[in-house]
């Protein structure tokens, strides 16, 4: 037995480390809790697409009469496989069903029965076992979006004056935003939807608070006093809280309607804040009011003076004016009557249809507030807005802090389910009012819920999503590092996101709740910087969207190491002393340093062990992957490493990947996570092994074999040079071989940038550290041609060229090889579909694809058209329209596809029907068998037990209880498929076997339904392709790429450069043995980039060569410079690298010392290959005739100002007028050039560039009237 796996030698001094969590379980987990599909319909939780289901249904129509409800929604396997639908150019996705029912509750539409149908609702992009989705033929993710979480925000502002500003702001999940804001004058206002303000106090009165006297009471201001002669005259110089008002009723008789209508009258005796003298007591008592409103005399009028400022603007004095003002402010119309105007504030926040603050949201509230409203109760309530009043009267008074909107407990993710459960919800949205149309326009009919729903509603959502969405990205799948940081990227852009433009630096800098949660590290840079970001090694997202980091619990100074860590929020974090991880313990995780260096929040407190309460639980958790893939980034500054990490997602996989000598440990988990090698599932024996296939047979034990339906045999098929997105190759090949035992998730590949089950971006290369002839100057590198005649830093990359045959105006278009006016020898490699043959040789020019397509010339004479029949000339009437090897392809032909859809004539329809009819016939064969199958397993495991009543999926009883169980009993149950999961017998063992095997059962069952509806779907319609497209004709070409002078290379610590010279083997610097070094890197790129990491790798890499071992440095706990000082010793390799060099020319040994030493290099996606370019002839732009720019467009090189400049400058006119014109943009003098070129005449005068009629035209748009004169 061989075990594949290398050792590496590890220097962490953290012990206990625990297993990373999946890294693809951001992805993954929030598409299978969104699905829900592994979950039976009534255990399913209140979340994902039936949580969307639930929302949506039931509909009714506008009377009430037809209710349509939802009871489950399932799915069928997807029809072709993931390989297909990238070949096809199709997306991956499932059927989506829902089972519905209609039912009728007019008592006169007697003839209507309720109906319960399984509805198709349309076909819905399904993720990979990778987290990806298949979207028209190509890969692409859907990433995660930061954004500020629902809830409610308390923030401050400065007036232009230096007033401070406060604002209190409530973000729903759906529905309209509210804010509160005060004034320079101390008013509190209230803006809805962000559109005109209105007093606080009115939308108190507007929710039911409609006397001063209530409004006040909210905020104990003030009291009630009982007007009597005698007893009010004690309260004098005292100050009204609320007016004096003196209210009668008039009676007057309406002209229009004759009624005698009555009407409230106010008249205001004494306003607001007026204080009471003796003449008022007069007023007060003659009003005959009988009570008013004092201010309480206390310390607290002062803080909530606000509240009776603001009652002073309040305009309004009862509910209903209230909600009459506010109708106008938000309508600009008068309201048409009182019931409409309550109405508006019920529907915008306390209605759940239109207002949802979603549980997270709600969550936020009752945490931020102090409130105890049930977490269900999702809509605003009256004490949400009181308290939020209150709170900002605090804000006002400093007894209160204003929020952080950067803290993370502010800010959650949205992951792939979120986004999906929104789309879902806009779809339904939709569908649903679709739905009550129909429903209105069949009043009389009867009809059923097929004929409500329209099905393309729905797909188009979701497919618009997919295709058109800022977070649905084409993947970046250079290698398997770039795949699976994509998946694991968080972006605060997209809808509902930032803006670029908007975003500020607060939001794009590191704070402190990043730590564990969000590298420091990894962000691009240019304008996302900060923007974009990636989640910690040990990060998960929780239920409600807030990212979670792991810790271990201290107690009286001692670490828990036996339990598994807890995970806490930000929020969790919050005020809690956390230790790092590499704090000095003794084994029972008993403190032994007598204060720890701690961090609480955003400080760094030296403490006693007894103050900690957490420790982290790994050095690199504050990382993402990437940057702990760079061994000794503690010795790098934060730029270059910042460059180390995003470039290692451009590495070009290589023809022979090795993996570091110096890595991390990280290495083997982001190869096996990443989802792209074949991972053993079991115990078992190799039983065959080629460059194609694998097949392992597993040991099984008896009772596994019994609930299975498969062979103890599994068959895994190699990837082989399959084209990636960027165009590199993934290409697999087997490490095992026949004989050998493997055990559960031993790696049985290799491949695609990875070695022995470890990722291997690059390779490891001798290297010094010294200038050479001046090639290596400003970061350039000098590589030794060892290297490339090695084929060391050779990639293979794969392009597919396309060719669509459709169906025209004038006829068919045809693939062939018999092409009008092309040599036979053009043709020669072409089959008789005019596709070149697998194996041959491509150069610039060459045919790929032969196809003809009608020209449209006028008709043939009956005459000709004979002729032609008879002789064959097509060349008259085609064109040939083939596609050619573009002028830098180069490469060999690897694969041809050719789909095709059926042509249909009436004999191949006869035919079609007998291939039908024998494959229905072979099928039903293939269900009877599995039938017998399942019986008879299923009678050996029941056999003598007796029935416990078993259930269908409508309950009805399909085995009854009490029965002993006989072969006839269960030959008799039709459909296995929908019994419901339960008791069978009385003993768990036995029920567990069986209803794993009726598990399994389904499966076999559901993919052998599926293949025969593909067969079936291939015999019909043949292949399937976008409309239009009667053939699609695919070539693959591989592509050798050797290291070339031009290609960008780099190290793992930001340290890149440009490939300036390749020298040959003996002529590079070489060491005092004689082993010339592989590539020369310039030792002043290493000072000022202060990215010293790569001299430490360095050293210890010519250790491990040397020793033929390698080694694992986790960032912040690696390698120090005594143990690698003793390596080096061990090794016979010089300290720090520091070692004589000869010139490989002459032989003399360099004056100084070099650093010499075995460095990571990879070799980037940006080659020279893929930007040398050079224009001939090419299209031009319309508007201004010139050249067009850019490789992609066969574009020019711009002559700019300065160019023209400095031909000026040299007095070249000539040149300069050539170049502005004829070469440029003069139309009619290109022509005439072109005509005196070939007929070798003198060059004609140069005319008027069309640029400058392109002014005039500009001018003219102006209103100036611009002529030429000659």
């Amino acid at each position: 037995m061989i075990t594949n796996q290398t050792e590496r030698l590890n220097f962490a001094s953290t012990k206990n480390i625990p297993q990373y969590p999946d890294f693809l379980d951001v992805q993954v987990k929030s598409f299978k809790d969104f699905f829900q599909l592994e979950t039976k319909s009534d255990e399913r939780g209140d979340e994902g697409l039936y949580n969307t289901f639930m929302e949506n249904f039931p509909i009714t129509d506008t009377r009430n009469n037809f209710v349509l409800e939802f009871l489950d929604y399932f799915v069928d396997p997807p029809r072709y496989t993931i390989q297909e639908c990238i070949e096809r150019g199709l997306t991956y996705s499932v059927p989506l069903k829902a089972r519905l029912k209609l039912y009728c509750t007019d008592p006169e539409h007697e003839d209507f029965e309720t109906i319960v149908q399984d509805v198709y609702l349309g076909t819905i992009p399904y993720m990979t076992p990778s987290g990806t989705f298949v979207i028209n033929g190509a890969e692409r993710v859907v990433v995660s979006q930061l954004h500020r979480s629902p809830g409610v925000f308390f923030g401050q502002s400065f007036h232009a004056n230096g007033t401070k500003l406060y604002s209190a702001r409530v973000i729903p999940f759906k529905g309209s935003w509210i804010e509160f804001s005060t004034d320079i004058n101390s008013v509190m206002y209230a803006y809805i939807d962000r559109k005109k303000k209105l007093p606080v106090t009115t939308l108190f009165r507007a929710i039911g608070f409609e006397r001063d006297k209530d409004i006040l009471e909210i905020f104990d201001l003030a009291e009630e006093i009982k007007v009597s002669k005698t007893g009010i005259k004690k309260y004098i110089g005292r100050r009204l809280a609320a007016r004096v008002l003196n209210t009668w009723h008039e009676d007057f008789v309406d002209e229009d309607t004759g009624e005698v209508v009555s009407i409230e009258r106010n008249e205001i005796i004494l306003d607001r804040d007026t204080i009471i003298d003796k003449d008022n007591v007069e007023e007060i008592i003659d009003s005959n009011v009988k009570s008013i409103l004092l201010h309480k005399e206390d310390n607290n009028q002062a803080d909530y003076a606000i509240i009776h400022n603001t009652l002073q603007k309040d305009p309004t004095n009862s509910e209903k004016e209230a909600v009459e003002h506010i109708y106008r402010q938000l309508r600009n119309a008068e309201p048409p009557d009182e019931e409409t105007a309550r109405g508006i504030i019920d529907k915008l926040f306390f209605s759940d249809q239109r207002y949802n603050l979603g549980e997270v949201g709600r969550y936020r509230m009752n945490k931020k507030l102090n409130l105890d409203i049930p977490m269900d109760k999702q809509v605003l309530t009256k004490e949400d807005i009181i308290t939020i009043v209150k709170y900002l009267i605090e804000l006002i008074n400093s007894k209160a802090e204003i929020d952080d909107i950067d803290h993370l407990s502010n800010r959650r993710v949205r992951t792939v389910g979120e986004q999906l459960s929104q789309q879902f919800g806009v779809g339904l949205a939709r569908m649903a009012r679709t739905i009550r149309e129909r429903m209105n326009v069949r009043d009389n009919e009867v009809f059923t819920p097929i004929d409500l729903i329209n099905a393309k509603t729905l797909s188009s959502v979701i497919n618009s999503f997919f295709g058109t969405n800022q977070l649905s990205q084409f993947m970046d799948q250079t290698n398997p590092l770039a795949e699976i940081t994509h998946k694991r990227r968080l972006s605060a852009l997209g809808p509902g996101g930032l803006s670029r433009e908007r975003a500020g630096f607060e939001v794009r800098d590191v704070h402190y709740t990043h730590y564990g949660r969000l590298c420091p590290i990894e962000t691009p840079e240019g304008p996302n910087i900060g923007l974009i970001s990636s989640l910690g090694v040990y990060a998960k997202v929780n239920g409600m969207g807030f990212i979670e980091t792991p810790y271990r619990k201290v107690t009286d100074g001692v670490v828990d190491l036996e339990s598994t860590p807890i995970y806490l929020s930000a929020e969790e974090e919050e005020g809690k002393m956390i230790a790092q991880a590499n704090i000095e313990m003794d084994a029972s995780g008993k403190i032994t340093a007598s204060n720890v260096i701690a961090r609480e929040e955003g400080d760094f407190p030296v403490v006693e062990p007894s103050a900690v309460h957490y420790t982290d639980v790994a050095p690199n958790q504050i990382a993402s992957i990437s940057a702990s893939l760079i061994p000794f980034l503690e010795h790098d500054d934060a730029n270059r490493a910042l460059m180390g990490s995003n470039m290692m997602r451009q590495a070009v996989p290589l023809i022979r990947p090795e993996a570091p000598i110096v890595g991390t440990g990280l290495e083997r988990q982001v190869a096996s996570d990443s989802r792209v090698l074949i991972n053993a599932e079991g115990d078992g024996t190799v039983e065959y092994v080629d460059a194609n296939i694998i097949t392992i047979k597993y040991d099984r034990t008896e009772e596994e074999r019994m609930v299975s339906f498969d062979s103890d045999e599994k068959t895994y098929n190699l990837i082989k040079f399959r084209k990636t997105n960027q165009g590199t190759s993934i290409n697999l090949k087997p490490i095992v071989r026949k004989g050998d035992r493997v055990i559960p998730g031993q790696v049985l590949s290799e491949g695609y940038a990875t070695q022995n089950g470890e990722l291997a971006l690059g390779r490891n290369l001798k290297v010094a550290f010294m200038p050479w002839k001046g090639y290596n100057f400003e970061d350039a590198i000098v590589i030794s041609e060892k290297v490339v005649r090695d084929d060391i830093f050779t990639s293979i990359h794969v392009d597919d060229y396309s060719l669509e045959v459709r169906d025209t105006k004038l006829g068919n278009e045809e693939l062939t090889n018999d092409i009008p006016n092309v040599s036979e020898e053009a043709t020669k490699d072409l089959d008789e579909n005019g596709m070149i043959r697998i194996g041959a040789e491509v150069k610039p020019g060459d045919i790929l694809i032969g196809k003809i397509t009608p020209k449209g010339e006028s008709d043939p004479t009956p005459e000709e058209k004979l002729l032609r029949a008879i002789f064959g000339d097509k060349a008259g009437d085609v064109k040939d329209a083939s596609l050619k090897a573009s002028p830098s392809l180069h490469g060999v032909v690897l694969d041809k596809k050719l789909f095709a859809r059926a042509v249909k004539d009436k004999r191949k329809r006869t035919q079609d029907k007998d291939a039908l009819g024998a494959l229905e016939m072979e099928f039903e064969t293939k269900f009877v068998e599995l039938k017998d199958r399942l019986v008879e397993k299923l009678f050996l495991i029941v056999n003598g037990k007796t029935s416990q009543g078993v259930m269908n999926d409508l309950g009805e009883e399909v085995l009854p209880k009490g029965k002993k169980y006989t072969q006839k009993m269960l030959y008799a149950v039709e459909d296995f498929a929908h019994l419901s999961k339960g008791q069978w017998v009385a003993d768990d063992a036995t029920n567990k076997m069986v209803n794993d095997l009726i598990h399994n059962y389904k499966i076999k069952l559901n993919d052998l339904q599926g293949s025969l509806r593909r067969e079936k779907f291939t015999i019909t319609v043949g292949d399937e392709l976008p409309s239009g497209i009667l053939k699609l004709a695919k070539i693959y070409i591989a592509k050798k790429r050797k290291l070339k002078v031009g290609d960008k290379m780099a190290g793992r610590h930001g340290n890149k450069g440009i490939v300036a010279r390749i020298v040959r083997h003996e002529d590079m610097p070489f060491l005092e043995d004689g082993t010339p070094v592989d590539i020369v890197l310039n030792p002043l790129g290493v000072p000022s980039r202060m990215n010293i990491g790569q001299i430490y790798e360095t050293v210890l890499g010519w250790a491990g060569m040397n020793l033929g071992r390698k080694f694992a440095t986790p960032i912040f706990d690696g390698a120090s410079l005594d143990q690698i000082n003793e390596l080096t010793d061990e090794a016979n390799v010089p300290r720090f690298g520091h070692t004589y060099l000869y010139d490989g020319g002459t032989g003399e040994r360099f004056a100084q010392k070099a650093t010499v030493g075995v460095i990571y290099m990879l070799k980037l996606g940006h080659m020279v290959d893929d930007k040398m370019h050079a224009r001939s002839i090419g299209p031009y732009s319309l508007i201004t005739q010139q050249p067009l720019g850019g490789k992609a467009q066969f574009g020019g090189q711009r002559f700019g100002e300065m160019e023209v400049w400095a031909l000026e400058a040299y007095g070249a006119s000539s040149t300069l007028r050539e170049i502005l014109t004829v070469k440029s943009d003069d139309v009619i003098g290109r022509a005439k050039t072109y005509e005196a070129i070939v007929k070798g005449e003198t060059m004609p005068e140069p005319g008027l560039p069309e640029s400058f009629n392109v002014l005039m035209h500009e001018l003219k748009g102006l209103g100036l009237d611009l002529r030429l004169e000659e």
